[in-house]
């Protein structure tokens, strides 16, 4: 089970992650235009994002318009909306089971509980990782086709944008994050099948054990505990025999 520190710094990173997609979602500069004008009512930069299109212009005016109808839209595009609102919820779920399973807090139950709850954390930071990482890269490939292959002007060319590099760097954070909750496994550590991490007792006396059988030297055999045993003799009082001796004489 790795240490505490490690710990904290893998939610740290998940926390990053979330942050991240969740901006990266709401950001309108999934794609970029390629050319910039220079006219001075002319936009210098066309942006298109998840839910809204955006145009900033040289006179420093931004404005941008929200897509409303779902059903125009094209197919990665739905898909890439879809994943990046489940990725934000299941890496907010393993957000409050790495809660509970960090081990310098004091909720989330014993040892194995909080062990068992790291590594459903890790699992939903894992899942939220690849929910954040195939939808940007599906994106990235139908930017990169369609500047590629079509025959548009370059005002109608669109280019990777800011929020892709965003998306991708979260992504990274929650794998990472994901695969240290995972390696958190309940029973992890100990020496033995049964395990005595749940006995302090039976800990201190295995330990008493090893540690009286390495100051043991070698090639000598451990001597047999002996069992010694006291008898005790009773002897009967001698007020007692004297009055019996009293009434055999009366």
């Amino acid at each position: 089970m790795p240490p505490a520190a490690v710990q904290i710094l893998a939610f740290a990173l998940a926390l990053l992650g979330v942050l991240g997609a969740a901006v990266a979602t709401l950001l309108p500069n999934w794609k970029v235009s390629v050319n910039v004008w220079s006219s001075v009512m002319t936009p210098i930069s066309q942006m298109q994002g998840l839910w809204m299109d955006c145009v900033w212009y040289s006179s420093g005016v931004f404005s941008c318009t929200m897509k409303s109808s779902m059903l125009s839209l094209p197919a990665h595009l739905q898909t890439t909306r879809i994943t990046m609102v489940l990725c934000c919820l299941v890496a907010l779920l393993g957000l409050c089971l790495g809660s509970l399973g960090l081990k310098c807090t004091r909720w989330g139950g014993s040892r194995r509980a909080k062990g068992r709850s790291a590594v459903a954390a890790g699992g939903c930071f894992v899942l939220a990782s690849l929910l954040c990482l195939v939808p940007a890269s599906w994106f990235t490939n139908e930017v990169i086709s369609a500047f590629l292959t079509t025959d548009l002007p370059d005002s109608s060319k669109y280019q990777p944008g800011g929020a892709l590099c965003v998306t991708f760097v979260s992504a990274g954070f929650l794998l990472a994050a994901g695969v240290i909750f995972c390696l958190s496994c309940p029973g992890q550590g100990t020496g033995r099948p049964g395990g005595t991490a749940g006995d302090p007792g039976r800990a201190a006396v295995h330990a008493d054990e090893r540690r009286r059988r390495e100051l043991q030297p070698r090639g000598e055999e451990p001597k047999p505990r002996q069992h010694k045993t006291v008898h005790l003799q009773l002897e009967e009082p001698k007020d007692i025999r004297d009055s019996y001796s009293l009434q055999e004489y009366v």
